[in-house]
């Protein structure tokens, strides 16, 4: 992973993560003196201002935007954001592979083709994007945060574009064997880290229609069904006497820091408490 974190707040914050390639993470937290030329990307572009307000250059057209305003660019959109008179404001951008995003259509069920199916929403003030937008961005940079969580979670908001920008997904369809598989192979295997992959590789099942499904069956993501998993088996390692430290790495959590704070989440009490 790197990241760069500057000094100067004018200069641009970078997120990468070599286990997630096709995602690109940038924040800027004063705008004032970031000025761009019209320019196009071969990939996708979507943003969210979270403070102040600027001009949002898209293709023959100029608009005001404001803290709360999230911003879209296809592939080869030319376009450009700058400051009001020299009026702070601020933004996170996600960039997006244009071959994963294509992919992610076909499995919500666009199109017939196999290209690129583009947004016609150039700007949009829908609190769900832009609320999903900077809690996905927050998941991304934090350090601690699991490969699955930060991969189920750009799958989920991703998704979440489509079927607002792009209302035409099939349904879901019934497949309660197959998400039974997915929620069996995480019970299996909740003490390991695991990916996104293998959980569709035993299912059978896209990454996008997983992640949808999984919640809609089970009432919560399938990260979210790994943690309660690891919780419960920490929980029979603790009644044994087991030290918390070796409890919180014998149940997968990465230190005994993130192992405290699931467990309260979930049980209201300190595994100590709960040890007795």
């Amino acid at each position: 992973m790197t990241r760069e974190t500057p000094s100067d707040p004018a200069a641009p914050r970078f997120w990468r993560d070599a286990s997630l390639p096709f995602i690109e993470a940038r924040s800027i937290a004063d705008g004032r003196k970031v000025c761009y030329t019209r320019h196009a990307h071969e990939h996708f572009s979507i943003g969210a201002i979270t403070a102040g307000q600027s001009l949002y250059i898209h293709g023959a057209d100029t608009f005001q935007i404001r803290a709360g305003t999230v911003v879209l660019m296809n592939p080869g959109d030319v376009h450009a954001c700058n400051p009001v008179d020299d009026q702070p404001w601020s933004y996170h951008m996600l960039y997006i592979d244009t071959p994963w995003l294509t992919d992610l259509q076909h499995q919500l069920g666009f199109a017939d083709t196999l290209d690129f199916r583009r947004f016609g929403t150039t700007h949009t003030d829908d609190p769900v994007l832009f609320n999903g937008l900077l809690e996905l961005y927050q998941v991304l940079v934090d350090e601690h945060t699991e490969h699955l969580h930060k991969q189920s979670a750009v799958v989920s908001f991703f998704s979440e574009v489509q079927l607002r920008l792009n209302p035409a997904a099939n349904p879901l369809r019934e497949v309660n064997h197959k998400l039974e598989r997915a929620a069996e192979y995480i019970r299996e295997h909740c003490t390991e880290v695991l990916k996104l992959e293998d959980i569709c590789q035993a299912a059978q099942l896209s990454p996008s229609y997983l992640i949808r499904a999984f919640k809609h069956s089970y009432g919560m993501t399938p990260h979210a069904f790994l943690v309660n998993q690891r919780i419960q088996f920490a929980r029979a390692l603790l009644r044994s006497g087991r030290l918390i430290a070796e409890v919180a790495l014998a149940a997968g959590f990465a230190d005994q820091a993130h192992f405290q704070r699931a467990f309260k989440q979930h049980l209201a009490a300190t595994p100590g408490q709960y040890r007795g």
